[in-house]
């Protein structure tokens, strides 16, 4: 997908100015400039933040046009890539009208992480651990998971995952609301 002509297009439907998007999102308009012109490709995070400004979510951003009857199946190669970087968010269902789940199939090298900033948004998330080594920060809490071990906490509690011992991470995870 050109995420940048995508941005360009969402964000004139939307009747706004790159300074305006840039005032509502908290960036500047330079860096919405460069995104358009693929110069740069934004992290989810600058993304999710672009997006906020108009309002929209990151699946109907990577939505393709749908026709009127709702898909039940999503193959492989439909999920559309969310992650940047060494992280792999592959988003199941993103086109579903009045999506209430977010469901996504991450996939992480050894070492790789969610970065030092711990995440925290409204809401709740599960997932389970489908092969390799998760270390989970949750709260001030330290858990190390293997294949078959799950997880289920509030967003909102500062969190962030690592991809630990010599194998890629490979998990499934769900969020409500979705945040993808």
């Amino acid at each position: 997908m050109d995420i940048g002509n995508r941005l360009k297009t969402v964000r004139q439907q939307a009747q706004l100015s790159q300074r305006e998007l840039a005032k509502r999102s908290g960036v500047t308009n330079g860096f919405i400039s460069q995104v358009e012109k693929n110069q740069v490709s934004p992290s989810i995070g600058s993304l999710k933040r672009l997006l906020d400004g108009l309002p929209m979510s990151l699946a109907e951003f990577f939505a393709e046009a749908e026709d009127n009857s709702n898909p039940v199946v999503y193959r492989a190669e439909e999920q559309p890539e969310l992650g940047s970087g060494d992280i792999s968010y592959r988003l199941i269902g993103g086109g579903f009208p009045g999506r209430a789940i977010g469901l996504l199939r991450e996939t992480m090298p050894p070492g790789a992480d969610t970065g030092p900033e711990l995440l925290s948004h409204a809401g709740q998330e599960c997932g389970v651990v489908l092969r390799g080594r998760l270390r989970l920060t949750v709260g001030g809490q330290e858990f190390e998971l293997g294949p078959g071990d799950g997880y289920y906490f509030d967003s909102t509690q500062p969190h962030r995952f690592i991809s630990i011992g010599d194998q890629p991470l490979e998990l499934v995870s769900a969020n409500t609301p979705p945040s993808f």
